[in-house]
């Protein structure tokens, strides 16, 4: 088995096994380092890690150009199907969502997830079963101790983590994010995306880690 991992810039990924397609937080439209446009994307699901602009991004077009089914937190999951998505999957922290490809759980995020000023529900984070792989997407958040007993239960073979600041971890708490979850692989995100976010990933050096830096439309086959 593999996965192909295709960072779509900000904090989106594309995830293929070969059969299946899972987009992760598509912000592309309005995304000054995106590496796709939305019509260029195939996929046949869609995660959210939380309702903010800059993560359902072009969620809705992608979507219904696709027949992709939307899998999110409960409140934004009845906002995309109450915006024409045919297929939802709805979750909340503590779940997991079976899925053709393998699993989408749902952990914990400290943040906050609103759209147009329109509550939508818990942020969260991401761990996708797919390919072989555990792949844990943080999010945006900051750190919190749990990330320990995160890396302790579901094992992630790969992390993305938010290094950017202001609005999520800044890369030395992320650095220590990184080595409570203990995945062998961490990709650092949500960061040069928009000036208030730090434009580097140097300050980003978890132990016993090793970061894996990826610019919009890299691909990655593990």
């Amino acid at each position: 088995m593999s996965l192909s991992i295709t960072f779509l810039g900000h904090s989106g990924f594309l995830l293929d096994d070969g059969t299946y397609r899972l987009v992760i937080d598509p912000f592309l439209s309005g995304n000054p380092l995106a590496s796709h446009r939305p019509e260029e994307i195939s996929c046949t699901h869609i995660a959210l890690t939380h309702g903010h602009a800059d993560h359902v991004g072009d969620t809705l077009a992608i979507a219904k150009a696709n027949n992709a089914t939307v899998i999110a937190a409960f409140e934004l999951a009845g906002w995309a199907e109450e915006n024409g998505v045919a297929s939802v999957e709805r979750a909340n922290p503590g779940g997991t969502i079976q899925a053709p490809f393998g699993s989408v759980s749902f952990t914990h995020a400290f943040h906050s997830s609103s759209y147009n000023g329109q509550y939508m529900g818990m942020p969260c984070g991401l761990v996708v079963t797919m390919g072989g792989q555990v792949f844990y997407h943080a999010g945006d958040t900051g750190l919190f101790g749990d990330m320990a007993l995160i890396g302790e239960v579901y094992k992630p073979t790969i992390t993305a983590l938010p290094i950017g600041d202001r609005f999520t971890m800044g890369p030395e708490l992320a650095t220590r994010a990184a080595e409570m979850i203990g995945a062998p692989t961490a990709i650092p995100i949500h960061y040069k995306t928009f000036p208030p976010l730090v434009q580097s990933a140097e300050r980003f050096t978890p132990s016993g880690v090793t970061v894996r830096e990826m610019a919009p439309g890299d691909v990655w086959t593990v």
